[in-house]
């Protein structure tokens, strides 16, 4: 894997958080959105993790904003970016941003209050307005009615997910349960580490008065998301979940295949994993996975 890093996180900020940018390819977006990042009134500490990018990336992000932490990977490991920039930050939390969104004015400072204020909470989950038009997220809506139980004093709604450009986190909760998976890429990777982090007895909570603003890049691949989405659902169900849901989400997938031909893609793809699958399956522990059926059981 050939690294080149310069700058870690960004030396003139201080403060507990590093905000952690993973990008490929994507030069004027990631300007953009680090216009947006460094202008937010908490100046939190910034890293950005390049994949591996041929458009000169690295080196514009250089150029316009010297105290911006810069590490290149030389090759797209995906969501593996994030936590390699996780682990390079000296901080003891963690905010993600994607190269195509940013995180309100205030929201990071909300973050570190919760953080602070609840020892046990491992992830924060940010409500995502997309556009122009600040449309909230269907997966935000989804959070914000969560039928798990909460606490009185919890610091939010509940969740058993998160979408990683909406994540503050502390440090120790993600790496700890190893970060982003290598084999997943960008794709539905949020999930795998969602159930291990709340398998470790840490807490996860949507907070709608956190604001991350997502403008969706044009440059996209419809058809390599839903191959990776199909096979990284599989991949999280065959490591995590018991036999009769594995058996479940493998023919629903396999129903979709005969339709889809990026999912039929994704399904052989994950089947040529299955024997690192079954070397890495460990199954979650009974609150888990009690909660993720009572998850299911209400968005039916």
């Amino acid at each position: 894997m050939g690294k080149d890093g310069r700058g870690g996180a960004a030396r003139s900020r201080r403060g507990p958080v590093t905000v952690v940018m993973a990008t490929l390819n994507r030069r004027a977006e990631a300007l953009n959105a680090l216009d947006h990042l460094l202008a937010l009134p908490e100046r939190p500490a910034i890293l950005v993790i390049d994949n591996g990018s041929s458009d000169g990336t690295v080196e514009a992000v250089r150029r316009a904003h010297p105290a911006v932490g810069t590490i290149a990977l030389g090759e797209n490991l995906g969501g593996m970016a994030r936590t390699i920039g996780a682990a390079n930050a000296t901080t003891p939390y963690v905010a993600f941003s994607d190269d195509d969104s940013w995180w309100a004015p205030g929201s990071i400072g909300r973050a570190i209050e919760l953080l602070d204020a609840h020892p046990r909470l491992g992830l924060l989950v940010a409500r995502v307005l997309v556009g122009e038009e600040q449309r909230l997220d269907p997966a935000s809506a989804t959070m914000r009615s969560s039928p798990l139980p909460r606490d009185d004093g919890a610091a939010g709604v509940p969740v058993l997910g998160f979408m990683a450009c909406a994540a503050a986190l502390r440090r120790a909760a993600f790496l700890g349960v190893g970060g982003f998976h290598h084999r997943f890429g960008i794709g539905g990777e949020e999930a795998l580490v969602a159930m291990d982090i709340a398998a470790a007895g840490w807490e996860l909570a949507y907070v709608d008065q956190m604001v991350v603003h997502h403008h969706p890049s044009r440059s996209r691949d419809p058809f390599g998301r839903r191959r990776i989405l199909a096979r990284n659902d599989l991949w999280t169900s065959w490591l995590r979940r018991p036999a009769r849901d594995v058996r479940r989400q493998t023919l629903r997938t396999a129903r979709a295949a005969l339709r889809d031909p990026a999912v039929r893609a994704g399904l052989l793809e994950a089947a040529r994993g299955l024997p690192w699958v079954l070397t890495e399956r460990r199954p979650l522990t009974a609150k888990v996975e009690a909660d993720l059926r009572r998850l299911a059981a209400g968005q039916v």
